[in-house]
């Protein structure tokens, strides 16, 4: 009996779903073409049913669908940011890292976004308009959870704020899951990028090179550049030698690769990556997001760490945040917290490219919203950033549908202890942390003036 009620239950949710007046979107996707079979990516359960579109917008797109399915979705924002326009790959390859969702017998579907850089709420207007695209040519879910993946999950959070609060009838998104996030707002998430960059430069002279046109590094590099990431990989193996083991570089390249690590606090393996954000993504920032000034500052930042850290602190460049492109980039990139329905988050605590510290201002913005009882963190010994383990998300997202359902918030502690009961079906992995609580950001960001 308990069975039938939980099935008829299912049903009768599915059935207001499908009555409920659709919440306003961007743009409406009544016009929408259906999406069309594909072949599933290796990795997929069997019987496994594949689409694939593109939306009005260009955003392309991929959904999988199991053959025995739970009756939930997942939608997925993805990571990155990524420059240059869409491409399909994108989404396969985000299904194919995330296939353990549909392993666990839930639809899954990812866009690619309409384009590339570092953009949020398009980003996120293209997640919506998938779910509609979803619910109109696939299927009704009983429940949609909105998953965010590292900078996705700040797609996700703001996808959150902008669509579900207006919903009338049933919200579109019933509960959302933040793994590895960005959470930080774009105007405190990437402080760090602009200290490698004046670090790096006060080190090394080679980015720019003293024959190139000076630029602010906040900029990241000037319109109509054209250094590539591995030219740009080129410059950093000449001064810090990443390419060679640390007994093969020079005294030189050993101790400016010393002075990065120990004020910057991330491992050398790290730099090449967030050096290529911090010249390639910021550059999208400057010339398409921030109107052309500078969302970034390190007026009043000390550094330290360095074997002089007054020498550095007097040699670094110096530059101050535009209140305006801060107001601009911020309005885009920076969560609110205003999220009406429950939110699971989950993040390694030694990630080394989105750093778990992020965790405590996303628990500060929520509580400045008033939302802090829709929130429960979680934590994981791990240092992966792009994914954790196999069990852990299938775990998090059962916890997140009880909560759903129930009104019970869980615990860290709870989540923790059903994650090994889940190790025989997705293989080992369990590695939850529940008394973990993370520092504030400053403790791993200089602190700096803020306009």
């Amino acid at each position: 009996m308990r069975v039938l009620r939980r099935v008829l239950g299912g049903l009768a949710a599915a059935v207001l779903a499908a009555c409920a007046p659709v919440p306003p979107a961007p743009q409406e996707a009544l016009n929408e073409a259906a999406p069309a079979p594909m072949a599933c990516p290796g990795g997929l359960p069997e019987g496994t049913r594949c689409l694939q579109g593109t939306d009005s917008a260009g955003a392309h797109y991929v959904v999988a669908m199991p053959s025995h399915w739970s009756g939930h979705l997942v939608l997925h924002a993805h990571g990155g940011p990524h420059l240059g326009p869409p491409r399909l790959q994108r989404s396969i390859e985000d299904l194919k890292r995330w296939s353990v969702m549909v392993k666990a017998g839930h639809a899954w579907a990812g866009s690619t976004y309409r384009q590339g850089g570092v953009a949020v709420v398009s980003a996120a207007e293209d997640t919506e308009r998938l779910r509609r695209i979803f619910v109109r040519h696939v299927a009704v879910p009983v429940r949609t959870l909105l998953h965010g993946q590292s900078w996705g999950a700040s797609v996700a959070a703001r996808a959150a704020e902008l669509f579900t609060p207006s919903a009338q009838g049933r919200r579109p998104y019933d509960g959302v899951l933040l793994t590895s996030g960005v959470l930080g707002g774009g105007t405190r998430s990437y402080d760090f990028r602009l200290d490698l960059r004046v670090l790096y430069q006060h080190l090394c002279r080679n980015h720019p090179l003293p024959e190139e046109p000076d630029y602010p590094l906040w900029m990241g590099l000037p319109a109509g550049a054209t250094l590539t990431p591995a030219q740009l990989r080129a410059r950093v193996d000449a001064c810090l030698g990443l390419n060679l083991p640390p007994a093969h570089r020079s005294a030189v390249q050993q101790r400016r690769v010393h002075t990065l690590v120990a004020v910057l606090r991330v491992p050398e393996s790290s730099l090449v990556g967030h050096m290529n954000r911090a010249t390639f993504d910021f550059q999208d920032i400057a010339l398409h997001r921030a109107g052309g000034g500078s969302p970034f500052g390190n007026i009043g930042a000390m550094y330290r760490g360095s074997d002089d850290d007054a020498a550095l602190n007097a040699a670094v460049a110096r530059y101050a945040a535009d209140p305006a492109a801060v107001a601009r980039f911020g309005a885009d990139a920076d969560p609110t917290g205003r999220i009406p329905v429950p939110v699971l988050t989950v993040h390694g605590i030694h990630d080394a490219v989105a750093f778990v510290e992020l965790e405590s201002t996303f628990r500060e913005t929520m509580k400045g919203a008033g939302t802090a009882g829709h929130l429960v963190q979680t934590f994981t010994e791990d240092a992966e950033h792009s994914y954790l383990t196999d069990p852990a998300y299938p775990t998090l997202v059962n916890a997140l549908l009880a909560w759903v359902e129930t009104g019970k918030m869980p615990t860290p502690a709870g989540i923790a202890q059903a994650c090994p009961a889940l190790e025989a079906r997705f293989g080992p992995g369990c590695r939850f942390v529940p008394g973990y609580q993370p520092a504030p950001l400053s403790s791993r960001v200089t602190p700096r003036q803020r306009p």
